[in-house]
């Protein structure tokens, strides 16, 4: 069935602000400005602000909630289900695990590039799936272990591909891209820590996903801006790219904003990006399908590639081409995308009608996640 133009739309929007969300917060990386002293300009290294903006437009999703709300009332016969009553502390422990998981990745966006950024951002579902296993009790297909291992393969030929092209610089400049690559997946366990804490205690609530991103935003957006206070005054010596080695440097933030307006483009485009990434990809899957979504996060990661090659920001590496395929491959098998091919040969039909009634498919929507760029995925 061809698509309505409102989905051609939705899926548009998706692709569009998933794609920017990354880039402009790579674009922001960047740029050089004078600080807050008489210190040469310095590269705009400020993780933990970029964060809280971030998570600033994940709080504007309670806003738009509402507004969808109030239009749907307006109906004759509202559709929209606003969810029952909840304790919004039940939010807090995912929160903080969104909170640790973007301002990791947002370290390491300083040290690697944007494509591998998010190549290696597919490191989740090895975790998701293993924590779901261990702590929900779930079963999962041969085909979505065969699809861990395959996503296992294409972390590691991404890796090469950054080893092989950090040696052809300097050793220190080697050293942060690795690891960069390291804290990216380390940040994808702890978002699989947060799926898994969703829906254990947070799903069963059928809390609306625009609502549970805005209050997840509002939580991480309080607690994150309160420690930025103490970031000032910690040293972290050269693991800082600060003026003054501390951990968040806030206040040199603003200065290099107040010299060039331009990282303020940058940031408000993370900041709206993330805003609309989430409200198109709640509309995708509502409108159109769950497995649709994952295949435009998959096409964003191309997209941004592209762009970054583009620009000049990185240079073209046959072996990320191969380990791009490679977690498409995994990511898809993982997802279940490979069935409706599958489903023309008989004897593997047979065979996945045996997988489908050992696993529903609202499990398997739920292993996506909510799609977030923790940046976003996210996060």
């Amino acid at each position: 069935m061809a698509w309505t133009k409102y989905q051609l739309f939705l899926a548009g929007l998706m692709l569009t602000t998933g794609s920017l969300n990354t880039l402009s917060a790579k674009w922001a990386d960047m740029f050089s400005a004078k600080g807050c002293h008489d210190d040469p300009p310095h590269l705009f290294s400020h993780p933990f602000v970029q964060a809280v903006g971030m998570f600033l437009g994940e709080l504007s999703c309670i806003a738009v909630f509402y507004m969808l709300l109030c239009h749907d009332r307006r109906r004759p016969e509202p559709k929209m289900n606003p969810g029952q009553s909840f304790n919004p502390l039940l939010f807090f422990p995912p929160a903080m695990c969104d909170m640790l998981a973007t301002s990791i990745m947002y370290v390491a966006l300083n040290m690697t590039s944007a494509s591998s950024f998010q190549m290696l951002r597919g490191a989740v579902i090895i975790f998701t799936g293993l924590l779901s296993v261990a702590f929900l009790g779930r079963r999962l297909a041969p085909s979505q272990w065969f699809g861990i291992l395959t996503t296992i393969l294409g972390l590691v030929i991404v890796g090469l591909a950054d080893f092989f092209s950090g040696n052809k610089q300097d050793a220190h400049k080697l050293s942060d891209i690795l690891t960069g690559d390291l804290l990216i997946i380390l940040a994808q366990i702890i978002v699989s820590v947060q799926m898994v804490l969703e829906e254990k205690f947070v799903y069963k609530h059928d809390v609306h996903p625009l609502r549970a991103v805005g209050i997840e935003g509002f939580f991480g957006f309080f607690v994150l801006s309160l420690l930025l206070i103490p970031m000032y005054f910690i040293h972290v010596g050269e693991f800082s790219g600060n003026p003054r080695h501390v951990l968040e440097d806030a206040l040199d933030a603003f200065c290099q904003i107040g010299h060039n307006p331009l990282i303020l483009l940058a940031l408000l485009g993370n900041t709206v990006s993330i805003a609309f990434f989430n409200f198109a990809g709640i509309s995708v899957t509502k409108e159109i399908s769950a497995t649709t979504r994952m295949v435009l996060d998959s096409l964003r990661t191309l997209v941004i590639w592209a762009v970054s090659l583009a620009l000049g920001w990185e240079q073209f590496h046959g072996l990320q081409v191969l380990g791009f395929l490679v977690l498409l491959v995994g990511t898809a098998l993982y997802n279940g995308l490979h069935r409706p091919l599958l489903a023309r040969i008989p004897w593997c039909a047979a065979r996945m009608n045996t997988e489908e009634a050992e696993e529903s498919p609202e499990e398997r929507e739920r292993l996506l996640g909510d799609g977030r760029v923790q940046t976003g995925d996210e996060s």
